[in-house]
């Protein structure tokens, strides 16, 4: 049995079509954070089943969904974005990598379009996420919320056709996901008691730029691929301030209490 689970909160534009590509699967299964749009009524109108479940991070709903898969004895799932597409070839691919009995998961190549370009620089491709796996032999690590990372009980492959994602479609949802992300990523290095030095103001989003455009190629997308550069160097300096800002708050309250 083959589910592919959906994570969804408010994705009423794409979720047909993500579905639709899913269908070659078993079972889909909108796993859904208590959308305030019509996603969960578009889902049922085309004969998803849909769990609603409370969101904490992206890891404990994953978790939660992998669980909920295994409570139907489920076998292998495919997590799927509501803004990501399944082509045939992949479709084809998986289908054939969970007759391997000695592989607990699959990681997969992912084709990024930000702002309707196909970007292939800047560490989006082959942009490897770990997607198709064996039910109860993965699990995803609590102390890593955001870009979440799999725990296998067993051996990785990897699949040679890309997943392809709709990513970012406008500056304003890339603003909008970079912000929820930063957040989540400064909470997660708050919770490990890492404290942002000085230096690091200037020298961390120096260093992603340099990264990005030069060491991972974001140079061969030319001035997409620097515009992306420059981006996610701005992030990295927001994602730092959020850092600082909260070790402010709790280094005012220790003072408060020594007050």
């Amino acid at each position: 049995m083959l589910f592919i689970i959906i994570l969804t909160y408010n994705e009423q534009s794409d979720i047909l079509d993500c579905i639709d590509s899913a269908r070659f699967a078993d079972k889909v299964l909108v796993f859904d954070s208590y959308s305030t749009d019509d996603t969960v009524s578009l889902a049922r109108s085309v004969l998803a089943e849909v769990i609603q479940h409370k969101f904490e991070n992206y890891a404990a709903q994953r978790n939660a969904a992998l669980e909920a898969a295994r409570a139907q004895q489920c076998d292998w799932v495919f997590f799927l974005d509501a803004d990501e597409r399944i082509s045939l070839d992949l479709a084809h691919e998986i289908r054939e990598s969970i007759t391997y009995p000695e592989f607990a998961g699959f990681q997969v190549p992912r084709h990024n379009f930000i702002f309707g370009k196909l970007t292939q620089g800047a560490g989006w491709y082959p942009d490897y996420q770990m997607r198709l796996l064996r039910a109860g032999a993965a699990q995803f690590a609590s102390d890593q919320p955001v870009h979440e990372v799999v725990e296998l009980q067993g051996r990785q492959g990897t699949l040679n056709h890309p997943l392809i994602h709709y990513n970012y479609r406008s500056f304003a949802q890339f603003i909008h996901k970079q912000r929820r992300y930063a957040k989540l990523d400064a909470q997660s290095a708050f919770g490990k008691a890492i404290r942002p030095r000085f230096r690091q103001y200037l020298s961390m989003p120096v260093r992603h730029f340099w990264w990005r455009f030069v060491t991972l190629r974001g140079y061969s997308d030319g001035l997409h691929g620097l515009r992306m550069s420059l981006l996610m160097a701005i992030y990295e300096l927001y994602r730092l301030l959020l850092l600082r800002q909260l070790w402010q708050i709790e280094d005012y309250r220790t003072r408060s209490d020594h007050g």
